[in-house]
């Protein structure tokens, strides 16, 4: 079962957050039927934005995550929102690219360079867009640079994704530290080693799971705990929502030029299509709502 950590330590001087989401990437990979590098790559990206959506504040906060990046996987595209309902996609599944020099899955090669971007949507007038530079393409810096330059919170994270010999993923999670205002030299430092000593999360995950991880790690750790899922919000109602906007006549003009409207929705690989018949219900439908 996947399972976030949100609490203190170091004292009290230091927000830690330990992510276990090796079922989340699971999921990611039957879905999108993922390359490893892929997986990799979009396994990092699931983790880090369900950090960033364990503190939006209210229900019915939401956001997405863009690594535009011109890398062999293409844009890498993340949702979630504040009850940790999580999905994503990446442009090119199936992408390979040949070991890097530490004998590892390029995940840096898979995204490239370019811009990071989150939109979080939080029941204001305008939703808040914040934006990086993508710093190295292995995700953890640029979500740790992301946080530092758009935010202004310095952050330290460890990301990964471990993939078996039979293409599932075996562990996957993260640990993310990020100082509290009163944090001292002695907090961050002491934060900072164990940071540098989680070079394999991955394998962490796979063979402790994040429960005996912080158990371990910390001796003064306090926590909540929350469970993380990848779970798309699509469904015949919301995509019938959304098209009624259109209004009836682009509609209509579309079902005679193509003989139907079809939906894919990129995080849950479904189609919807909608013939005349299915329009001339929906238009009736939201006729007899309306009065």
């Amino acid at each position: 079962m996947d399972i976030l950590y949100k609490g203190v330590a170091f004292n009290g001087k230091i927000s830690v957050t330990v992510i276990e989401a090796t079922q989340m990437v699971n999921e990611a990979i039957k879905i999108h039927n993922l390359s490893p590098l892929a997986a990799a790559a979009l396994g990092r990206t699931l983790i880090a934005s369900t950090f960033m959506a364990s503190t939006l504040k209210s229900e019915g906060d939401r956001l997405s995550v863009t690594l535009n990046g011109n890398g062999v996987g293409g844009h890498i595209v993340v949702a979630g929102d504040s009850n940790l309902n999580m999905r994503g996609y990446i442009d090119n599944p199936q992408c390979e690219l040949p070991l890097n020099s530490k004998g590892k899955l390029d995940v840096a090669g898979c995204v490239g360079q370019g811009r990071l971007t989150v939109v979080k949507s939080m029941g204001l007038k305008d939703p808040y867009t914040g934006s990086c530079n993508i710093e190295s393409g292995e995700i953890a810096e640029d979500f740790a640079a992301y946080y530092t330059f758009s935010e202004q919170q310095p952050t330290g994270m460890a990301l990964g994704v471990k993939i078996g010999t039979d293409l599932n993923c075996v562990g996957a999670g993260g640990v993310i530290f990020q100082t509290l205002p009163d944090a001292d030299d002695d907090s961050i430092e002491k934060a900072e080693q164990l940071l540098y000593s989680l070079t394999d999360i991955s394998s962490i995950i796979q063979n402790e799971g994040a429960k005996t991880f912080v158990e371990r790690a910390f001796d003064d750790y306090t926590f909540e705990t929350f469970k993380p899922r990848y779970n798309c919000i699509c469904s015949n109602e919301y995509i019938s929502g959304m098209l009624i906007t259109l209004g009836a006549k682009e509609l209509y003009d579309t079902v005679e030029k193509q003989g139907k409207i079809e939906v894919h929705c990129h995080f849950c690989n479904k189609d919807y299509v909608y013939y005349k018949e299915d329009i001339d219900s929906l238009i009736l439908n939201s006729i007899n709502k309306k009065g």
